[in-house]
């Protein structure tokens, strides 16, 4: 069966903007949305959905929080952007707030999460050349198989996906790929004196939210600390509460050597990502080797103090814990033949849906739309269930139950 709700004539105006004038280069569910607020937004003709995906985890305190909106306001009115030609009153203040929120010497403030990767294989490469003693231009950076971070030229040359990478080469040197998972392939690969660094999505978000076994990630780390080897996290996805812990990494007790921010550091206001290191890392780059122009800007600096502060306020790492454990229980209580698989942490969930139709996945998230939640295949068969973190018990059973009537139409 498939979808036959006709758009109407608004939204099919808004989609043939877009056809007409931009670069097809997505493939979204036919809604134009131009409200949201908590946990729900709102199409260009007054309907209301649930949201599921959360602008992939950048909206985890709720769309337009008023605290964090308050902040973006009344600094907007004060000064937006001074570059790093000169020094602005809220980027200190932002930089010891980061740095003791998450417990490293320093910070360097970029914009998106693919920003923030770059940053952090900079920061490696240079490390491994000044304080490792790899010979210059032969540093290796480890990658997890079917890794995701971004589409700029550095984290495609990483990439397993032909959809990310084909016809965009010739493609960054310098990059190895191990299984995720897998402990003993890592090691053989950390083996190589030229290795810098390994980075590893705690969870793998964009493959399908594929979580590790138990211990993985303190075997990470263990590895690392053996072979002299940086242990780069990308918590760009998986951080600031998103799957019940402040970071992933929480959830074993390890501390990477490099942290990636990014996403809901602004609470979906605007890009601000953070990467953070020790002095060790941090201070062999020196002024002009790195930067950009609106990195650490004071409207970034105050509405990231604010989205940082509101995650603690509301206690929302200890909320996700709890609606993530309800979420997968009253999916499973569906007992649909369709739901292949359930897995998460926190409120970072997927399903892989098994059916004899090979657009299923894309069909059902159709089905949800019409029904009021809004949601979004990866790599075919899956589908993220991902909501605002401020998600109620109620509206999870609300939400299940849209989930249930959804799958029987398939």
């Amino acid at each position: 069966m498939t979808s036959t709700t006709l758009l109407s004539e608004k939204t099919q105006y808004y989609l043939d903007l877009e056809d007409q004038y931009g670069a097809h280069n997505y493939h979204p569910l036919p809604v134009v949305l131009n409200k949201g607020e908590g946990v729900f937004l709102w199409d260009v003709d007054g309907k209301r959905y649930y949201d599921f995906l959360s602008g992939y985890s950048a909206v985890n305190q709720g769309h337009c929080h008023p605290r964090i909106i308050q902040s973006l306001v009344e600094q907007a009115g004060k000064l937006t952007l001074t570059s790093r030609a000169f020094h602005n009153n809220l980027l200190g203040q932002y930089e010891k707030y980061i740095t003791d929120y998450f417990g490293y010497d320093k910070v360097l403030p970029m914009n998106t999460g693919v920003e923030g990767g770059e940053t952090a294989i900079k920061l490696a490469r240079r490390w491994a050349y000044v304080k490792k003693g790899v010979p210059e231009n032969k540093a290796k950076v480890i990658f997890a198989e079917n890794n995701f971070w971004g589409r700029t030229l550095a984290a495609i040359s990483s990439s397993t996906d032909p959809s990310s990478y084909r016809q965009f080469g010739p493609y960054m040197p310098g990059f190895e790929l191990v299984p995720y998972n897998d402990l003993p392939s890592l090691e053989k690969a950390l083996q190589d004196p030229h290795v810098a660094a390994f980075m590893v999505e705690p969870i793998q978000g964009e493959a399908g939210v594929v979580v590790p076994h138990d211990g993985y990630l303190s075997g990470v780390r263990e590895l690392c600390s053996r072979y002299n080897v940086l242990f780069i996290a990308d918590e760009i996805q998986t951080g600031l509460a998103r799957t019940g812990k402040m970071l992933a990494c929480d959830h074993e007790n390890v501390r990477p050597d490099i942290l990636i921010l990014g996403k809901a550091l602004s609470g979906g206001v605007l890009p601000v990502s953070a990467v953070l290191a020790d002095d060790f890392i941090m201070m062999n780059i020196k002024p002009g080797e790195h930067g950009s122009t609106y990195g650490g800007n004071p409207l970034a600096c105050a509405v990231a103090m604010t989205a940082l502060q509101v995650l603690k306020d509301e206690k929302m790492a200890e909320h996700a814990e709890e609606m993530g454990q309800l979420l997968r229980q009253e999916l499973a209580g569906l007992q649909s033949p369709y739901i292949k698989t359930i897995r998460g942490k926190g409120l970072l969930n997927a399903i892989v849906i098994e059916h004899s139709n090979p657009e299923a996945a894309w069909e059902l998230c159709l089905f949800l739309k019409d029904a009021g939640l809004l949601a979004k295949p990866t790599h075919g068969d899956k589908i993220r269930f991902a909501p605002p973190l401020t998600i109620t018990r109620e509206q999870i059973m609300d939400c299940t139950g849209i989930i249930g009537s959804c799958l029987q139409m398939l």
